[in-house]
């Protein structure tokens, strides 16, 4: 049954489609009642798009918050109102800067920063998307906001081409990356590619793309899904007496001293009893104790 299926599919979101419309498509072929992604891939851009699918669905926060892996190209000398290639030429010169002085200016972006997010963007502020007032060829103030670089590696393409390696957080614009790392260097600069590497643990290694999706036999898609639980691999996995696994289940918190658990505050934990995972918990603070309370059940 199509209300049964639940799971998640690793897409490899392929050029020119937006992420909605190959969520869509996604939901279409293996015929799912419910479908969400992860993090939105603008449409020039490719790699791993997590599609969750059915029940699954309500994990959407937890994958949300985690960090990204990508691959971007870096364009040296131009500028452009979309910061990417896709955009109109604002400034162009072919005055570049050394190879050594590209690689001497990238600590700057690595670690905490304010980014202040781009007006060609899904971002909504007041109820409007900044992408489609940027077509009315408005523009408002936007707030910087703080994100994290984790590690920005670069490799010389040519002499205005750059690959960049980049892990960051949540809510990072790469090509606002590009855009910054371009001014800092006095010359301009906009994304020229951008491959979503590795999102919320998942590689693009395993995704695959719809052509191969559509190419499987309709009785063989569910196959492809990973199960639910896969989106917590990196949580403890607690499973619980069925007495207070039925508590678990009608959302009752459980006091840690009563199943022999010391997990710290803000913990995330896997439910799981004889049947399988089930939930996912969180360890918060109830009458001076820490209690093991249900967020999620899948």
């Amino acid at each position: 049954m199509a209300n049964a299926l639940s799971g998640l599919f690793l897409l490899h979101k392929e050029k020119g489609m937006s992420s909605q419309t190959a969520v869509n498509r996604v939901k279409h072929l293996f015929g799912a009642e419910k479908a969400g992604h992860t993090g939105t891939l603008d449409p020039m851009a490719e790699g791993v798009l997590p599609v969750l699918i059915g029940r699954a669905v309500k994990a959407s926060e937890f994958l949300l918050t985690a960090d990204k892996h990508y691959l971007a190209h870096l364009r040296l000398g131009q500028t452009s109102d979309t910061e990417d290639a896709t955009g109109t030429i604002l400034t162009q010169t072919e005055l570049l800067p050394q190879e050594e002085e590209v690689f001497a200016v990238l600590p700057r972006f690595t670690g905490k920063l304010l980014q202040t997010p781009p007006m060609y963007s899904a971002l909504k502020i007041g109820g409007q998307k900044l992408c489609d007032l940027a077509r009315k060829g408005q523009e408002i103030e936007r707030q910087a906001r703080e994100i994290t670089v984790f590690s920005l590696s670069a490799e010389r393409l040519s002499p205005s081409e750059y690959a960049l390696s980049v892990h960051c957080s949540k809510g990072t614009y790469i090509r606002t990356l590009c855009a910054d790392i371009g001014k800092a260097l006095g010359c301009g600069g906009l994304m020229s590619r951008l491959v979503r590497t590795k999102a919320s643990g998942f590689s693009l290694e395993q995704a695959q793309t719809l052509a191969q999706l559509e190419e499987t036999p309709a009785s063989l898609r569910p196959s492809l899904l990973l199960p639910t639980e896969r989106i917590f691999a990196s949580c403890a996995k607690v499973t619980l007496p069925p007495f207070f696994a039925r508590l678990a289940r009608a959302g009752q918190p459980i006091y840690q001293k009563k199943i022999n658990t010391h997990f710290p505050l803000d913990t995330l934990v896997s439910f799981y009893d004889n049947e399988g995972f089930f939930a996912v918990a969180r360890a918060e603070e109830k009458e001076e104790d820490v209690v093991l309370k249900p967020l999620r059940q899948f």
